[in-house]
This record gives structure tokens, sequence and C-alpha cells, in this order.
């Protein structure tokens, strides 16, 4: 195995590990706004908006913490390069 085949080796598990993370953190966050009571704010909660609204919220929420937990990890694999 080359030096190109070992990169792409481990780019294509890094991005397969970031998909799997985002898909999981959207999934969570979906999951927790189950428990937001949605019905104080909009006017008519069960609609397809308010679905809408809540689908695109789990992903904003969930893509922001996958980011966050890949930045860290990614973060703290650099510091092995400091010792």
């Amino acid at each position: 195995m080359d030096v190109t085949d070992a990169m792409d080796y481990s780019l294509g598990w890094n991005s397969l590990i970031s998909i799997m993370v985002t898909v999981v953190c959207i999934g969570l966050s979906w999951w927790a706004l189950q428990q937001f009571r949605f019905d104080l704010f909009l006017k008519q909660p069960r609609s397809a908006p308010a679905k809408m609204l809540q689908v695109l919220l789990s992903i904003a929420l969930g893509y922001q913490t996958a980011r966050f937990i890949l930045d860290y990890f990614g973060w703290s694999r650099l510091l092995k390069g400091m010792f």
C-alpha cells in the first residue's frame, strides 16, 4: 500500500466517522427536542410547518454538537505533536 492509498483509506474512515457522529447527534437532538413544549410558542404546534421547524432545529443543533465533538477529538489528536 503506497502513501496515496493510505491517505485515501484514512480520509475514507474519517469521513465515515464524521457522518456517523453527525447522524447520531441529529438523532439525539431530535429526541431531546421531543421534550420541548412547542405549543407555548407556536400557533399550531401539530401542523406540518411546526414539524418542519422541529426537524430544522434538530439538524442545526445536532450538526453544531457533532462539529464540537469532531473538532475536540481532532484537536486532541493534534496535541500529541507537542510532546
